[in-house]
């Protein structure tokens, strides 16, 4: 199913995050730049940060399943390089959903 069919079947809506980070092997110059300056700051004990994405997503899909298979082709695809980056999301269904709109 691609993205044109979920929305002519799609009758619920759900909230997708993702969460998009560096991998551990990657540099992350943007890490090192908030850790120098909490030093700086005086917060010694911070031994690292990895600096990373947050994307909140309204998708429309016939279930959570589908939802989840949606959001991972988008990651896939799009959202995260999958040769520098990796991706966690979640997926739950928003209170309102598509049929309670005007």
């Amino acid at each position: 199913m691609n993205a044109g069919d979920a929305s002519v079947e799609a009758n619920r809506q759900f909230l997708i995050e993702v969460f998009i980070t560096p991998r551990p092997v990657v540099n992350d110059p943007q890490g090192l730049a908030v850790r120098d300056g909490l030093h700086q700051l005086g917060y010694a004990g911070v031994v690292s940060v990895r600096v990373g994405k947050y994307l909140r997503l309204h998708l429309e899909a016939t279930s959570e399943a589908e939802a989840h298979v949606l959001a991972t082709e988008m990651c896939d695809k799009l959202l995260a390089n999958p040769v520098i980056e990796d991706y966690r999301l979640s997926v739950s269904p928003l209170i309102a959903d598509a049929t309670a709109r005007d």
